[in-house]
């Protein structure tokens, strides 16, 4: 999987492509989102828009990135996720807990006003 990710108006943007599976990337991502949470960056959109995979330990990426930045009274979303990735997460319930948006202004919105 390839990512990249910029910080715009106080969120944290990433970008992936590829398959999300977790063993390749994943201590990686987290640490950099660790790193933003220092710098006091606490709300993130993940555009996963390009992601054509995603296995069980690329979930739990999603999940443990969603927890960081919940646990410091953040927010994520998930920006524009392919049909294939949009049943997975209604499959696993993960629905319930991301929220999902259409698009990088929407994104702003939405964290925006999750009032933090």
């Amino acid at each position: 999987m390839n990512y990249n990710y910029h910080v715009e108006e106080g969120v944290l943007f990433m970008t992936f492509s590829g398959d999300l599976i977790g063993e390749n990337n994943g201590p990686e991502l987290l640490e950099l989102v660790s790193q933003q949470i220092e710098n006091n960056i606490l709300l993130c959109a993940i555009d996963i828009s390009n992601v054509r995979y995603i296995n069980s330990s690329g979930i739990g990426v999603l999940i443990t990135v969603l927890t960081k930045f919940r646990n410091k009274n953040g927010e994520l979303v998930l920006v524009n996720p392919s049909e294939h990735v949009k049943k997975l997460l209604i499959i696993t319930k993960l629905n319930a807990i991301f929220h999902v948006v259409d698009n990088e202004k929407e994104a702003i919105s939405e964290l925006k006003n999750t009032g933090k």
